[in-house]
């Protein structure tokens, strides 16, 4: 069920491996504030205390690490974010910007860890209560050029072989002409200033339309 609060706005940005999420998130954030409101801004895994520590075992724990307990994770971090975070924030009126959601479990442990899509789609829709974003932004670029931009470190995920990403890649896209009513599919390889001036096209209808509404807060 898309954002069954009634109230908030629950805007979801996916991707894969250095996509350029974080810098249009941030980008996001000041749009916002500029226009007098304050979004809450969240991530997964992470996003709570909590999360933060399963962050911490996915992304810089064992390399043993069985795919479906990496799946596991995910959706008990996403459980606990969407109840004690991103639910109540809907349900008070706020903008929620969230960096990765269901989408990257689907596309990452579905298909890239060949688990099935439809299997950790169902998981994932039990642990959130069938909670869907109102948008979904998906950040697109060939993984070789993705991973050309990568100058830190690598965590476990991003260390895996490029035709690990390139089904990751493929299975958005197929996620994105399923739903297309929810998706909007960005070409990352452009400059930022570009993408985000495609976002705020995207987004303008409905954030004019939360704020007519009397809904937005502070």
């Amino acid at each position: 069920m898309r954002n069954d609060t009634g109230r908030g706005l629950f805007i979801t940005l996916e991707g894969g491996d250095s996509c350029g999420k974080t810098t249009q998130i941030e980008l996001i954030r000041q749009w916002l504030t500029e226009l007098g409101i304050t979004p809450v801004m969240t991530r997964e895994p992470g996003g709570t205390a909590l999360g933060n520590e399963i962050r911490a075992l996915i992304l810089h724990g064992p390399e043993d690490v069985d795919p479906r307990c990496e799946a596991l994770l995910y959706a008990a971090d996403r459980a606990y974010h969407m109840a004690t975070k991103v639910r109540p924030a809907l349900t008070q009126g706020r903008v929620v910007v969230q960096d990765r959601y269901l989408d990257s479990s689907v596309a990452y442990q579905g298909t890239a860890r060949a688990l099935g899509v439809e299997e950790i789609r169902e998981l994932n829709m039990w642990a959130t209560n069938n909670l869907l974003p109102d948008v979904t932004l998906l950040l697109d670029i060939d993984p070789v050029k993705a991973q050309a931009r990568r100058t830190r470190e690598l965590d476990r995920l991003e260390r895996e072989p490029i035709e690990f990403h390139q089904r990751i890649r493929q299975q958005y896209l197929a996620l994105a002409q399923a739903e297309p009513e929810r998706f909007h599919v960005l070409d990352a390889a452009r400059s930022p200033s570009e993408i985000q001036a495609d976002i705020r096209r995207i987004l303008t209808p409905l954030i004019q339309s939360f704020v007519i509404d009397g809904q937005a807060q502070s």
